[in-house]
């Protein structure tokens, strides 16, 4: 990212929206937004550490209220909420911040939850577990705070492997759904 293209930008910004850039509230502001979308948008500059794997027998691993920020690629507001990752390793686990890594590393985009949770199943998925859930639900500030303001909140999954098969689907989300709730 060129933080001086960036600054510049915003510094037009805040005169096309009728401000003075020069005002003492918002002379350093086109400086501050620059970095601020360095560290949002780190997404695209993120590589997998997902390589990073231990040897262990286990049927299902569950990592629950993965914490998330990302920003709507329509309105380039934010999105924030949970995201629950239950994966059946193939002899191999990840540690919990290798998760926590790779919900960064999609999120920290311009993105839309639909996609950053297919990303995140896809990528799990590719490192040969035999299944993947992926569940994300999420309060969006671009319906919030415009358009139809309202608090409504969004729920996307995405399924790969085994959990594809209605059974393990059923069984997973019963898990994944009870501990949830049982933990906010």
């Amino acid at each position: 990212m060129d933080k001086e293209r960036v600054k510049k930008l915003i510094r037009e910004l805040i005169i096309e929206i009728g401000e003075d850039p020069t005002r003492e509230g918002l002379k350093d502001t086109p400086e501050r937004i620059a970095n601020m979308y360095q560290e949002i948008f780190g997404g695209y500059e993120s590589d997998s550490e997902l390589s990073v794997q231990f040897s262990e027998d286990s049927d299902v691993v569950v990592a629950r209220n993965i914490q998330f920020y990302s920003m709507c690629e329509h309105h380039m507001l934010p999105f924030f909420g949970k995201i629950h990752i239950a994966y059946s390793p193939n002899g191999r686990v990840f540690g919990i911040s290798k998760l926590v890594r790779l919900v960064e590393k999609y999120s920290k985009r311009l993105q839309i939850q639909e996609r950053l949770t297919k990303n995140i199943a896809d990528e799990l998925f590719a490192q040969g577990v035999k299944g993947v859930v992926v569940l994300a639900d999420a309060e969006h500030l671009c319906m919030k705070m415009r358009g139809v303001r309202n608090d409504a909140t969004l729920t996307s999954s995405a399924y790969r492997g085994i959990y594809e098969n209605k059974e393990e689907k059923e069984s997973i989300m019963t898990m994944i759904r009870r501990r949830t709730s049982d933990t906010l």
